[in-house]
């Protein structure tokens, strides 16, 4: 009976497939194909300007760009001292923002960063944003803010009665403060952020000496990257994105998307371009895209870097993910007709912002990503009807892989977790991509990534899989991680019983990442649990 049932449900497979799963599983094959050669070109055009102009030709921002120290600083006057000349107009008024939300973790770590900054103390204004809606937390950093003004520090605590706008909103209010108004340029920094000292004395000369600049941006480094596999492979995903897309963003169009933090904005240009809007949980890549439309400039500066934290929980990074995936497509949702229609731009910056910036990476790129591995190749096993061009189903993945490889040189061992891994991650954030896009009811959802602070220095030896108490497990099990691995050991199995091609091994390997992440044997534990 056993026998008979299966020949049964082969016979009816086999009815199904040439009924409509083939037809429909070849068009799917050859539209993934399209979007993949349309993201190699992309990758490909990308790593070509970043490695031969930026790298090996050394086309540095201080070629491109005039850059001279700050007047005082090069008399080699102490800044900390009154400016020199009598209007003082030698180092400009610079606001620093640090917006935040019950931050108890890392709030003192950026405060006394940027207490920290070289700057004469009549030009600088330290603005400290506090959303927090613990009242305790409120209290310790209100404490923090008035220990650092007792000495002699020019720094602002500022609240708010609701949290409209997110962090877009609180930086929105604390602009339209009496003393911000009155500031030439705006640094904005994270809770979990820390500059160097030297930070401002680098970044502010190229506003000052180049006024079609609007945004000085600067590279991130990560203080918790080896504390477990999941922050290695973000720091692989985050130098690609800084070493490549904004390297080659600044290089060859003078745009790329703020990163919302690590940055120093003229407040002209910030003013000019309408100023922040709530409109997406973007708000920095949406003021960056209006900035452009004005035609101002963006220079990124990668030998700069400012400390800050990656999300080493599983949760964490996923809302992370969603908050940045989602955000683009809604935006390119609600400004690609503006785009369009814009008159103070070109053709080719404009064509760039379409297709480049927003149609290739912020929507083809997640949803290529999961359709084709995880979904078409899969089901292609299944179907021997259907066959993948060799040269799209192994030679378009390796050369992007070889180049995200060739950029992060000292992380070849940690390629094929990372493949894995990204596989996983893309079912999130093609979900997020189609959120966005349609503008459903989560679209505009915002949730602050948790961070450790200190923590991370207590114990780095956390193992890469970290086993989970009882307790816990309830709380980490993500269904659909699960139920795509038990499609994918469906796919396997039955290519490897009996199928004719040899995809099973890929399969069972992508499998067993859904049920690492499925089951929450990743990162580290919850902070503060």
């Amino acid at each position: 009976m056993a026998a008979l049932g299966a020949d049964a449900v082969a016979t009816a497979w086999v009815a199904l497939r040439a009924r409509g799963v083939a037809p429909a599983l070849r068009a799917a094959v050859w539209a993934c194909l399209v979007m993949s050669a349309m993201l190699l070109v992309e990758a490909a055009c990308m790593s070509l300007v970043s490695l031969v102009a930026v790298q090996l030709m050394r086309w540095r921002p201080e070629r491109r760009y005039k850059w001279e120290p700050m007047a005082g600083a090069a008399a080699g006057r102490d800044v900390e001292d009154p400016p020199a000349s009598a209007d003082g107009c030698e180092f400009p008024r610079v606001l620093v923002q640090i917006p935040m939300y019950n931050e108890k973790e890392v709030y003192k770590l950026s405060i006394a960063a940027v207490c920290a900054l070289t700057w004469p103390p009549d030009r600088i204004i330290i603005q400290v944003l506090d959303d927090s809606t613990d009242p305790i937390i409120k209290e310790l950093v209100e404490l923090e803010c008035q220990d650092w003004a007792s000495k002699k520090i020019d720094i602002k605590y500022e609240v708010r009665n609701n949290r409209k706008g997110y962090k877009a909103g609180a930086l929105k209010k604390g602009m339209e403060h009496a003393y911000a108004q009155q500031c030439d340029f705006v640094a904005i920094f994270d809770a979990d952020f820390q500059p160097e000292s030297d930070f401002l004395l680098k970044t502010v000369p190229f506003l000052v000496h180049n006024p079609e600049i609007a945004l000085v941006q600067t590279r991130w480094e990560f203080v918790n990257y080896d504390v477990c596999l999941m922050t290695r492979i973000q720091k692989m995903s985050l130098d690609y994105h800084f070493k490549v897309e904004q390297e080659s963003g600044s290089f060859m169009h003078a745009f790329f998307g703020f990163n919302g933090t690590a940055g120093v904005w003229r407040v002209s240009a910030i003013n000019e371009s309408g100023g922040w809007k709530d409109r997406t949980t973007v708000e920095d890549m949406d003021l960056a895209v209006r900035a452009g439309l004005k035609g101002w400039e963006f220079l990124y500066v990668g030998d700069i870097r400012v400390k800050s934290e990656l999300p080493s929980t599983f949760k964490a990074y996923r809302h992370q993910q969603h908050r940045w995936t989602c955000g683009a497509a809604n935006l390119f949702r609600k400004m690609g007709w503006e785009i369009i229609t814009n008159k103070g731009v070109s053709i080719w910056k404009k064509y760039h912002l379409l297709y480049s910036f927003f149609f290739v990476r912020r929507v083809i790129a997640p949803i290529l990503t999961f359709l084709f591995y995880c979904v078409v190749i899969p089901l292609s096993a299944m179907v021997p009807e259907v066959s993948i061009p060799v040269w799209g189903l192994v030679y378009i993945p390796t050369a992007i892989t070889i180049m995200n490889a060739i950029r992060n040189p000292r992380s070849l061992h940690l390629m094929p977790f990372w493949i894995l891994f990204e596989n996983v991650m893309s079912m999130h954030r093609m979900r997020a991509a189609l959120t966005g896009l349609l503008e459903t009811a989560h679209a505009n959802d915002w949730v602050v990534t948790e961070k450790v602070g200190d923590v991370v220095n207590d114990d780095l030896n956390v193992p890469f899989l970290e086993p989970l108490k009882p307790t816990e497990r309830v709380e980490r099990i993500y269904i659909p991680e699960l139920l795509l691995a038990l499609y994918l050991l469906i796919c396997a199995s039955y290519d490897l019983a009996f199928g004719s091609q040899t995809y099973y091994m890929y399969i069972y390997l992508q499998a067993f990442a859904f049920i690492v992440l499925g089951f929450g044997f990743v990162g580290m534990k919850t902070p503060c649990s």
